[in-house]
């Protein structure tokens, strides 16, 4: 790592640009939909964002003439900031997290091209390689999405098998 990275790693904030993201993340394009970590407590909490444009693959069928984001992936935007969270963490370092369940899940208005989708996270309990969260999506002050995720630690497979 670069010492310019490692000053980045070392943010006290604990903020993460996309280059970050991806260093604990396993998802690339077009399924990496977080842009930004702005910034994080630990395992304990994050805040991120998403930056929705006309050109996001996934408006071009749902649904033509009035794009509108698939709330299937507000909740996956969601579970990719709080696995950033957790996985950025030093003693989760190679480990990848596993959507386990959601409850209470709410939706509300659509998010649209244009919005800028605000995401935060905020740990319920974390047992060994369990964990649950609590997650919202707002665009600005509306919340349009929240819900408890569980998740499982799991060790990464390797890059090069066999």
């Amino acid at each position: 790592m670069s010492q310019n990275q490692d000053s980045k790693a070392q943010s006290p904030d604990g903020a993460m640009d996309l280059q970050q993201i991806m260093e604990v993340l396993p998802h690339r394009h077009p399924f990496l939909l977080i842009d930004r970590i702005l910034c994080r407590e630990g395992v304990r909490s994050a805040r991120g964002i998403k930056n929705l444009t006309v050109n996001e693959e996934f408006f071009q069928g749902h649904f033509p003439g009035n794009p509108e984001m698939p709330r299937t992936l507000l909740v996956e935007c969601m579970a990719q900031a709080g696995a950033a969270a957790v996985l950025a963490a030093e003693q989760n370092r190679g480990k990848n997290a596993l959507f386990a369940s959601i409850d209470r899940c709410r939706f509300g208005r659509a998010a649209v091209p244009g919005d800028v989708l605000e995401i935060e996270v905020e740990t319920l309990s974390m047992k060994r390689d369990m964990g649950k969260m609590r997650a919202v999506c707002r665009v600005g002050q509306e919340e349009i999405a929240s819900g408890e995720l569980m998740f499982a630690l799991v060790d990464s497979p390797s890059e090069n098998p066999g």
